[in-house]
């Protein structure tokens, strides 16, 4: 739950005058918000931006003149402001996630009053997230330097788990994108609704060495294989003779999450021991933290993002200070020193 003394001034961008006005006046219902101006597209947003200074900016995707994604792509380098896009169910989410935005909603039915209350709420719980977020203009991503794994390989039982919740499709395509194809097994807990956890298994599956998948119950863990937990399913991991088999089942959130990493990283401490390797990465809360430590008294190697390089410092610094953490590294060096350990 995020708690702020001055209230969070947000400036609504949207095409449309009747969700402009009804965000504006949603949003200020809340007592930690100010709606301190709207803009029907990025023109106007600009000068709005210049005028206002807000402090997170909710953007559409889809609006006439310019779209959402290339006003972020202009805007971040220059202005660097927390963005939560609001979109429909869409494969663009993760092109303004990549180009700069926080985080996201997808847009409600707007025939179901139900469907707008829990959309509001959404929005509003991430527009405070992402009024703590750091927001840096997204990298030009350089040619990719494949890392080795050597040997490792013959050791077939070794498994690396992953968890992140916001700045987390990011950072998870930074860490794997440059593994080779003999990788160990990968699971991954990202918190996301259904529907995009497929589009982001697809996205990465088409832009890394190792096959991606979103996770089915019986999926084997298998070197060059990345399996990410369905949203709303929880993914844990079993043994069926030598090797791990995944399990997505439905279940009551846990620290407010379904997925949860805690869920992944319990699962690999009690059937992988000191075989796993436990990642932490960018994310506000404390989901994962204590999964990590029982990974790490079970013998694996456990290692947390750095704050410098986290857009929100939440999960690794609970899993830090609870003593989770074997080493803290920078995202950018975090590939790197999984490998090593493997070596």
């Amino acid at each position: 739950m995020i708690t702020t003394k001055k209230k969070i001034r947000v400036l609504v961008v949207d095409d449309s005058i009747v969700f402009r006005e009804t965000l504006a006046r949603e949003l200020s219902r809340d007592p930690f918000i100010e709606v301190v101006a709207t803009a029907p597209d990025p023109y106007v947003a600009r000068d709005k931006l210049l005028e206002f200074e807000p402090d997170v900016m909710t953007l559409d995707v889809e609006m006439p003149r310019m779209s959402g994604i290339e006003f972020l792509r202009k805007l971040i380098p220059q202005y660097p402001i927390p963005a939560v896009v609001v979109s429909a169910v869409s494969a663009n989410i993760f092109d303004a996630l990549s180009a700069g935005a926080v985080d996201f909603v997808t847009k409600p039915d707007a025939k179901s009053p139900k469907n707008m209350e829990l959309f509001i709420q959404e929005l509003i719980s991430k527009i405070k997230i992402a009024s703590t977020a750091k927001v840096e203009p997204p990298k030009r991503e350089s040619v990719r330097d494949s890392v080795s794994v050597g040997a490792i390989t013959k050791s077939g039982n070794r498994i690396i788990a992953i968890g992140a919740s916001t700045g987390g499709t990011e950072a998870i395509f930074e860490v794997i994108r440059s593994f080779p194809r003999n990788m160990p097994g990968i699971v991954i807990v990202q918190h996301m609704p259904p529907v995009f956890t497929a589009m982001y298994a697809q996205r990465l599956n088409n832009s890394c060495l190792m096959e991606v998948k979103e996770a089915e119950t019986g999926d084997v863990v298998m070197p060059g294989r990345v399996l990410i937990a369905p949203g709303a399913r929880h993914m844990r991991i079993n043994r069926q003779g030598g090797r791990y088999v995944v399990e997505c089942f439905k279940g009551e959130s846990e620290n407010g999450h379904c997925p949860s990493v805690d869920v992944l990283f319990n699962s690999v401490a009690d059937k992988a021991g000191a075989a796993g390797i436990g990642v932490i990465l960018t994310g506000m809360g404390y989901d994962g933290a204590k999964g990590l430590l029982k990974m790490k008294l079970a013998g694996a190697v456990t290692i947390g993002q750095d704050q410098q390089s986290c857009i929100v410092y939440g999960m690794p610094k609970v899993a830090c200070e609870i003593g989770a953490v074997d080493k803290q590294a920078p995202l950018g060096n975090i590939s790197r020193l999984i490998c090593s350990y493997l070596n």
